[in-house]
């Protein structure tokens, strides 16, 4: 599983409510959910994300909260393999277990063109408005990978 959507889950299980005490505990988690994680990968996603350990568990700093994704462009470019159009609809495919990850950016994002995204393993089904504005996302979308 890609290291976009690790972090993800890290994030969902630190700001679920329910406590998490230690790098092993939240190891153990991850490996529940199907992510065999090592304690020195942890350890740098924690860093990375800038985890805190406070009394209550580990948590995000406030000024990190509102914003647990990476930028969308960046998950484009990291993950994004390719991007193909049909009617209204576009399939984009991505790395092994990063569709959810950019499809939720994509949301985020909040293009006027996209009415929905539905993210899968592999691969994103994105529905625009119309078909011209589904060849407009495509193209924005190349412009980033290009």
């Amino acid at each position: 599983m890609s290291k976009a959507a690790r972090q993800q889950r890290i994030l969902e299980l630190v700001n679920n409510g329910h406590p998490i005490w230690s790098q092993d505990e939240l190891r153990r988690e991850l490996i529940r959910a199907g992510y065999d994680v090592t304690q020195a990968t942890l350890s740098r996603d924690i860093n990375e994300l800038r985890l805190l350990k406070t009394p209550e568990g580990y948590a995000q700093p406030e000024d990190q909260a509102a914003r647990p994704l990476p930028s969308l462009e960046r998950l484009l470019r990291e993950f994004v393999l390719d991007v193909k159009p049909a009617q209204n609809l576009l399939v984009v495919k991505t790395a092994p277990g990063s569709a959810q990850p950019v499809a939720a950016a994509m949301d985020a994002e909040g293009w006027p063109e996209i009415v929905g995204t539905l993210g899968g393993d592999d691969t994103i089904l994105l529905v625009a408005n119309n078909p011209t504005q589904a060849r407009k996302v495509a193209a924005r979308i190349r412009e980033v990978l290009a």
